[in-house]
């Protein structure tokens, strides 16, 4: 079963994905991949200069995501082809922030996706993360509306809580996944 973990900037799929990880599910971040193939001095600058020009960002885009599915295909493909143990029941998520804008839904089982308040975006970008108001308005701009993320997923996690809620949340959502699984 391909599951993927979807959702907008700075609504917790990280975290959310980290208590995955600790029940027993195994994840693979789109984000991770990107990391490894953008060097950590580039990053900030880079991501400065495409979200304030569409043209390069797509111009990015283009070499990067087809290396991005390759690799997640590969992940997702690694238990069926030879893998270990009882690949039939293994829970794999892959976390794909742009699942719905690179057109890759559905080639999904589930999608789940984290969503939360445009406000609590905003807190955790500037507050966590060292955004200006600026750059966390335009990075919002540059992504699809958060509401049509959620409308078109199997499941919706909604992160305004504190961090015990959503871990609750990620042990009820992986009762649910293990009992679609051995069906």
């Amino acid at each position: 079963m391909r599951i993927a973990l979807t959702g907008g900037i700075a609504c917790g799929k990280s975290l959310f994905a980290k208590y995955l990880n600790e029940l027993g599910v195994d994840t693979l971040d789109a984000d991770d991949i990107v990391h490894s193939l953008i060097p950590p001095d580039e990053r900030r600058a880079l991501a400065a200069r495409v979200f304030a020009d569409p043209a390069a960002r797509r111009a990015l885009e283009a070499r990067i995501h087809p290396v991005v599915k390759r690799r997640i295909d590969e992940w997702f493909a690694a238990d069926v082809d030879g893998g270990g143990g009882d690949c039939g029941h293994r829970l794999k998520v892959a976390i794909i922030p742009l699942l719905f804008e690179v057109h890759w839904d559905a080639e999904y089982d589930i999608i789940l996706c984290v969503a939360s308040s445009v406000e609590r975006q905003i807190e955790r970008m500037t507050a966590m993360r060292g955004y200006s108001l600026e750059e966390a308005m335009s990075r919002l701009s540059a992504q699809m509306d958060l509401s049509e993320k959620a409308r078109k997923s199997h499941v919706v996690i909604q992160n305004d809580g504190s961090a015990e809620d959503l871990r609750r949340e990620a042990e009820r959502v992986v009762r649910y996944l293990a009992g679609v699984n051995r069906r």
